[in-house]
């Protein structure tokens, strides 16, 4: 399961107020250190403020501050309260769902109980338990050390899984080859 960028934001939201909780802290800070949108993180303390999570103060010297403490904000209720679709396949949603299998297939329990797990394991961490390292770890205590935007992105690894019963075909059966060995046996072709 991937988070969606809105409940990444979230997190990281809340997280920034956990590690600087003797200030308010500014949306413009946030966006900065994140590189993210104002509006979008507008959207996201606004939500936050109407589930009584952060105070929001307008105005000279205002800001966000935790209305609750860290040790009492469960990751799992924040990813449950941000997500908006946790159907992982069609057969969640009996409204829409056209399967034929349904009738007999197992696939959405297991992966009703996977999610069950993920979410009871989510709901074993507080926003203190991810944010007490990060205080000491840099100087000043922010979180911002590293801007999202000087993190290289790396390129998603392609798997290739073989099928049961048959050898794996293609260039992956060959193993990892060099640029200039792909581009070599690709021009030959």
């Amino acid at each position: 399961m991937r988070l969606t960028d809105y409940t990444d934001y979230t997190l990281r939201v809340l997280m920034f107020c956990a590690v600087h909780p003797e200030r308010p802290i500014t949306i413009a800070e946030i966006a900065e250190s994140h590189s993210v949108s104002k509006n979008h993180l507008m959207k996201i303390v606004n939500d936050l403020a109407r589930q009584g999570i952060l105070q929001t103060t307008r105005g000279r010297g205002g800001g966000l501050r935790l209305l609750k403490p860290a040790a009492e904000i469960r990751i799992g209720d924040v990813v449950r309260n941000t997500e908006t679709d946790f159907r992982m396949v069609e057969c969640f949603d009996a409204d829409h769902n056209s399967c034929t299998l349904t009738a007999h297939c197992q696939l959405k329990n297991v992966i009703g109980r996977a999610m069950g797990a993920y979410l009871a394991e989510l709901d074993k961490v507080t926003l203190a338990d991810i944010t007490q390292n990060l205080a000491g770890s840099v100087p000043g205590g922010s979180v911002s050390a590293v801007r999202v935007s000087q993190i290289k992105r790396q390129s998603p690894v392609k798997l290739s899984l073989p099928v049961l019963g048959r050898a794996p075909v293609g260039p992956a059966a060959a193993g990892p080859q060099s640029k200039a060995t792909r581009k070599t046996s690709n021009s030959r072709a």
